[in-house]
């Protein structure tokens, strides 16, 4: 008896030194509803707490809470042991390969890098274009002069300049829209009456790390937490057109050079 009880405490020393290495707060839930003590667990005063701000005790804390869950059953020490030892499986297995960095704003990867799976639009096998920029701006004749004046600054620079309606690749046109903003160096989104669809390209572009420029008829169509954003205001005659015009290529001529 004296032997079985000192085994059964090796194995949960061995348990508690890999536990308080590699367990994250995941673990621990999933543990929770493998061994029926999720009340245990989420409303222990500080296990999860001290592992969230990684306080000096949550050595302690994992010990104890781990020491309770195997004394209620032998069960949960099997249950315990047998996640662990999944656990270190997936983590011995082989690094998948680095991820696309896809940025335009930031020139390299920053330490913390997070993965994101969309489910309105795929992830497109294509890679950022660094000639492509692309041109949100909503589908109206009113908006066909800006387009053009965007377009012969391009046609200057040598900038292969696209809008949504300019290629039809999928039967869904906001994967079309996702995969121009994906594989664009930078993109110029008009806020001119506030469309709803720029608003949301215009986010889907900051998330994915592209550099934004923000044109305008009207400042006041800004967004209030992007008007930190240096937008470049026109009028829609032939003269604001032109102005327009001379403004975007010194810009565009910075940020594709």
């Amino acid at each position: 008896m004296i032997r079985q009880n000192k085994q059964r405490t090796l194995r949960l020393f061995a348990l508690h030194e890999f536990i308080q290495d590699h367990f994250t707060k995941s673990d621990w839930i999933k543990v929770a509803y493998l061994t029926d003590s999720l009340e245990l667990i989420e409303d222990h005063p500080r296990l999860l707490r001290s592992l969230d701000f990684k306080d000096d005790d949550y050595e302690g804390n994992s010990l104890q809470v781990l020491s309770k869950l195997i004394s209620e059953s032998n069960s949960n020490l099997y249950e315990i042991e047998h996640f662990v030892e999944a656990k270190k499986v997936t983590m011995n297995r082989p690094n998948r390969a680095v991820p696309d960095f896809i940025s335009t704003v930031q020139n390299v990867a920053p330490e913390r890098v997070i993965t994101f799976a969309p489910d309105v639009f795929r992830i497109p096998a294509k890679p950022v274009e660094p000639n492509v920029l692309s041109v949100m701006m909503p589908f109206e004749s009113k908006f066909s002069g800006t387009y053009t004046a965007i377009r012969n600054v391009c046609a200057r620079l040598g900038i292969d300049c696209k809008r949504a309606d300019d290629i039809w690749d999928n039967s869904i046109l906001i994967q079309d829209v996702f995969d121009l903003i994906f594989t664009s160096r930078a993109v110029i989104t008009d806020f001119t009456d506030r469309n709803p669809n720029v608003f949301y390209e215009t986010g889907v572009a900051h998330t994915l790390g592209k550099l934004v420029i923000p044109i305008t008829q009207s400042v006041g169509d800004i967004p209030f937490d992007l008007r930190h954003h240096r937008a470049l205001t026109y009028l829609s005659n032939t003269e604001g057109l032109l102005a327009l015009e001379k403004d975007l290529e010194k810009k565009l001529a910075k940020v594709f050079s």
